[in-house]
């Protein structure tokens, strides 16, 4: 039984003449006695008031809700829609209109701060990216200036300008090779070359190559204890390989003096592996952690650009991670160090 907050045009409309007919009916027959014309009275003026109703009700109130239903949903309507606001939305409730408009208006509401979220990053992205470019360009456009008024005839001088302009350069390369890097992951470009092989020793062959590096620190790197057994991986080797190099990089770059880099392996669920990267250095601040992955974001401007780096790596290897359908976390402590950890597909037969 409806409520009467949930009455139907049709319910309202023959309530409402009900309501006029039964006591136009018995003044009816006060004045005349006659049953049958009073019974007749009473229908012939239900029906005609229910007409009315109804007619008024759809004309007025409901044609005026359908160009409601039209605007929210921002759509001509096709054969089907105008069946459904002919026949089904006169069927409506006002009540379950009110609960309609509120579910879209609840919806655009959300999405009105997803875009007011997504704006706010543009322009911090767009912010940071001209940060990034200026800083190397403005370098080398003070280099070639000096050089042009007088110190190129020095040559103690314009050698050290030259190498200066020339690391520069190198920078912005770097840069826009890691830009290129991430847009075309972004937009699926980027194809991967899956194959079987041993993460242990893909791990191995990185902290060789930037051993020369570690060793400028004496930061040692060791397996954690218990995951030597070597387990095989599918994925794209290169791909992962990059992400190694940035996580052996910032740890360096943000270890301590005779720290270490321990490497953990692990089988989840038969299907994947984890692989955490954990350091000793300095940590990150927790109110960073939800954004290490961004763009250009950086925990510690000035002391992140005094190290180097485009500030795009953590970002590259999340695409890199997601691309290979799998999930890549962090965790840190101030002082107490880093860990950043990623899953990859099982060795596929």
């Amino acid at each position: 039984m409806p409520t009467s907050k949930n009455f139907s045009p049709q319910q309202l409309s023959a309530l409402t003449a009900l309501g006029l007919s039964i006591p136009i009916s018995i003044g009816i027959f006060v004045f005349k006695p006659v049953w049958w014309i009073a019974l007749l009275s009473c229908i012939i003026i239900f029906l005609g008031a229910y007409g009315l109703i109804v007619y008024t009700l759809q004309t007025f109130i409901y044609r005026k809700i359908k160009l409601i239903y039209k605007f929210i949903y921002h759509t001509k309507a096709s054969k089907r829609e105008e069946f459904y606001y002919k026949n089904i939305l006169p069927q409506k409730s006002i009540d379950k209109v009110r609960e309609d408009v509120e579910a879209w208006a609840e919806q655009h509401k959300e999405e009105i701060e997803l875009l007011q979220q997504n704006e706010a990053y543009r322009k911090e992205f767009l912010q940071n990216l001209s940060h990034e470019l200026k800083t190397p360009i403005f370098a080398i456009q003070g280099y070639i200036d000096t050089l042009l008024n007088g110190a190129l005839e020095n040559p103690e001088v314009n050698k050290k300008f030259l190498q200066s302009t020339s690391r520069n350069i190198d920078r912005l390369v770097n840069l826009v090779d890691d830009l290129d890097s991430i847009s075309k992951l972004e937009s699926g470009q980027q194809l991967l070359l899956k194959n079987n092989f041993i993460i242990q020793d893909l791990v191995k062959e990185v902290n060789e190559s930037l051993s020369f590096v570690a060793d400028e620190k004496q930061i040692r790197y060791s397996i954690k204890k218990g995951c030597e057994l070597s387990l095989s991986v599918y994925a794209d080797k290169e791909k992962i390989r990059q992400i190694f190099i940035n996580l052996f990089d910032n740890a360096i770059k943000y270890g301590k003096q005779n720290g270490t880099i321990e490497a953990s392996f692990y089988k989840v669920d038969g299907a994947r592996v984890l692989i955490e990267i954990s350091d000793d250095g300095s940590g990150i601040a927790e109110e960073h952690l939800l954004r290490i992955f961004e763009r250009f974001y950086r925990t510690d401007l000035a002391r992140s650009r005094k190290v180097g780096g485009s500030g795009l790596g953590l970002a590259i290897c999340k695409h890199i991670i997601e691309a290979h359908d799998q999930t890549i976390h962090v965790r840190s402590k101030i002082d107490v160090g880093s860990t950043f950890g990623f899953t990859l597909q099982s060795k596929k037969d």
